[in-house]
Order: C-alpha cells, then sequence, then structure tokens
C-alpha cells in the first residue's frame, strides 16, 4: 500500500505538470464560456455537447498518449522487475485519468449551472450515461495505447479519431442542424450515443436504450481486445 501511494503521489505530480491535462481541461470550459450567452434555464444543447469534449479528450488523448510514451521509454518494462509492477502503474493512470474527467465535467457543471443558469440534468440518468460513456471512451483510448508503437503515433491516432467522431457525434454543431444520415450514423458513435445519453439526461427523460447499448458495447469490446492486445514493452 505504501508503494501504491507513492507511486499515486509521483504520478499525481506528473498528471498536474502535463500540458495536455490543461488542454483537457481548458478546451471544453472555454466553449462552454464563449458560447454561454446563449444558454438559457431550459438549454439542454451545450452542456451535453461539452461534457462529452471534455470526456473524449481525456480518453482518447491523454490517456493513450500517456501510456505508450511509457512503454516507448521502457518505463514499463523496468517496472516488471520492481515491487511496482506494470498492472500498478496502469491501474493508477486509469484512476487518474479517471479523476481528471471527473473534474473537467464537475467544472462545466458548476459553471454551466451555477453561473450560466443551464438547467441541471436529471442525476441517475446523468451518472448512468457519463459511466457507461467514460468507460467507453477509455476502452478506445487503452485499445490506441495498445496498438500505437510510440507515445507520438498514440497523440496522432487519438487526434485523427477524435475530430471525425466529434463531427459525427454532434459535438461540432448541434445534432438537428446535421443531415438525418449523419444523425443516424452518428448515433452508434462512443461521442454521439453519449452525448444522446446526456441530452436525455437533461431534458429529464427516461434513457432510450439504443444509447445505453452501443456505450456498453464499446466498452467491453474495446477493453477485452485493449487488454489482449496490449503489450509491456
Amino acid at each position: 500500500m505504501r508503494t501504491l501511494a507513492k507511486l499515486t503521489t509521483v504520478e499525481t505530480k506528473l498528471l498536474v505538470r502535463e500540458p495536455g491535462a490543461v488542454f483537457a481541461l481548458a478546451i471544453p470550459l472555454f466553449i462552454l464560456v464563449v458560447f454561454g450567452s446563449a444558454i438559457t434555464e431550459g438549454d439542454t444543447v451545450l452542456l451535453p455537447m461539452a461534457v462529452t469534449m471534455a470526456i473524449g479528450l481525456v480518453g482518447l488523448y491523454l490517456l493513450p498518449t500517456t501510456l505508450a510514451t511509457y512503454r516507448e521509454r521502457g518505463i514499463l518494462r523496468r517496472l516488471s522487475v520492481t515491487p511496482v509492477r506494470p498492472a500498478n502503474l496502469l491501474t493508477v493512470q486509469l484512476l487518474l485519468q479517471l479523476a481528471l474527467a471527473v473534474l473537467a465535467v464537475a467544472l462545466l457543471l458548476a459553471i454551466g449551472i451555477g453561473l450560466l443558469g443551464a438547467r441541471a440534468p436529471g442525476p441517475l440518468e446523468f451518472l448512468t450515461a457519463a459511466l457507461l460513456g467514460t468507460a467507453a471512451v477509455f476502452s478506445i483510448g487503452l485499445l490506441i495505447a495498445a496498438l500505437a508503437p510510440n507515445g507520438r503515433s498514440a497523440n496522432g491516432l487519438g487526434v485523427l479519431l477524435f475530430f471525425p467522431l466529434a463531427y459525427l457525434g454532434g459535438l461540432m454543431q448541434p445534432a438537428d442542424r446535421m443531415p438525418d444520415i449523419l444523425v443516424l450514423v452518428g448515433g452508434y458513435t462512443p461521442f454521439g450515443a453519449l452525448r444522446q445519453g446526456l441530452h436525455d439526461a437533461w431534458i429529464g427523460a427516461a434513457l432510450a436504450p439504443a444509447p445505453l447499448v452501443t456505450l456498453a458495447v464499446y466498452a467491453v469490446v474495446g477493453g477485452l481486445v485493449a487488454a489482449r492486445s496490449f503489450r509491456w514493452e
């Protein structure tokens, strides 16, 4: 336990100094503040988009880049002969990245609801959609980390996936302004399914089954493939 505590402390300090962590926090907040003047009490569009973007940036950009860089530098291989096993580092990183995503979402909710006057979502529906969405996006991030040969490749793959998924998922513009075929396709992407689930939570409706099933499939399949493909060195 003492070893894990030290490892967590060290990794937390490294994460705080990581420019990507600031980027993941700042971009969704910037978008929310810039477009925040358009928020009304009944707004159910902007905050679901911003929350989805925050989770996506951590899961597809920061998580795979960090893990692939550790493998590229031989850190995981060297840890295999110490009391701090590579699996411990992986667990700590997942928990820290999850904490970062939670912080980003909490800031968005605090500013959007507390300062800009947006409507609050249904708590149970929000937590269900957010947790499933985070699991789905993180599974894809782990798959990128497993397949990328180095940190730079993981970064590039994450960015390459993020933007088309963000567009199809309705993060670049509201889904009601997109062609119907793109909305249909986007609903089966992790970002689209997460945004739709969050939207349902914000309008106070029961969560539609299709987005939840889609997210669960991404979480399970992505996680299993990543576990089978991941290399420690």
